[in-house]
């Protein structure tokens, strides 16, 4: 199982996670009527069903995610990243912002309503927010912005969720204003980035995790090839550039923000400034 999640997706399920897969499978298998891990293995092998083996992988995705999740990154950016790009953008008012590995969308749509809630300030601007997962199954549902109670109470307040979403019997609905500001598409992140770049922010949370070195190399030249040379990334609390990529250099002013170091893969960095 593992083994077909980093085939399909580059992802790693190292061997402490790997007691999630049974758990995450459970539902598949009983949809299914396969009796237990075993038989699932075997049809796998004879490759006789290339529908159950996609089900599998987005089965095993860690789709973990939340509006405003780990709030002090969009504080940082609220403060410190976007009133720098602001300035440095005044003359072409146009902003360009990745969320790569965007799951399900919200954190997406939490970049789109930090932007609309200040809304004398980004008058005028052309905005572009582009959210990419590898799994087609949290793209579309992204596209739906449908979301349950739980996720709604989740990271956004009542006067957002008033704002922004409306209920119905199954939960929360997105309003199309929302909706509008956010597209999404369905991209691996060791592929080439998405149209629409230089992106001024990409947002890499919690992706760099299951990946190897190689293929964590390739994810941070991907995002330096697309990232504007002034642009900003955020990586996910646990994850770091240090001893990963010479792409990218440590913002000396915003702690857990990074910048493009100009410097390509194998070269020394040079500080900022130097």
């Amino acid at each position: 199982m593992a083994g077909l999640l980093e085939a399909r997706t580059g992802q790693q399920l190292t061997l402490s996670r790997r007691w999630r897969i049974e758990t995450a499978l459970s539902a598949l298998l009983r949809e299914r009527h396969i009796a237990t891990m075993d038989e699932l293995i075997t049809i796998l092998v004879a490759n006789k069903d290339t529908n159950l083996s996609d089900q599998v992988v987005e089965a095993l995705l860690n789709n973990e995610t939340y509006f405003f999740r780990d709030r002090t990154p969009f504080d940082m950016l609220e403060q410190e990243v976007l009133p720098r790009l602001h300035a440095a953008r005044k003359d072409q008012r146009r902003l360009r912002v990745w969320s790569a590995g965007c799951s399900s969308g919200q954190e997406a749509y939490s970049i789109a309503m930090l932007l609309a809630e200040n809304p004398a300030k980004w008058d005028g601007w052309t905005v572009d927010i582009i959210g990419t997962d590898v799994s087609q199954a949290v793209v579309e549902r992204a596209r739906k912005a449908h979301y349950s109670q739980f996720e709604v109470q989740r990271g956004l307040g009542i006067q957002q969720t008033i704002r922004w979403f409306r209920e119905n019997e199954n939960g929360w609905q997105a309003n199309e204003a929302l909706k509008r500001k956010v597209r999404f598409e369905q991209r691996n992140l060791l592929e080439p980035a998405p149209s629409g770049g230089p992106f001024d922010i990409v947002l890499c949370r919690n992706v760099l995790l299951y990946l190897n070195n190689e293929r964590r190399r390739i994810a941070f030249d991907r995002i330096a090839e697309a990232i504007a040379e002034d642009g900003a990334l955020l990586l996910g609390a646990g994850e770091t550039v240090i001893g990963q990529t010479t792409r990218f250099e440590a913002d000396p002013t915003a702690r857990g923000i990074y910048r493009p170091s100009g410097v390509a893969e194998g070269q020394q960095p040079v500080r900022f400034g130097t």
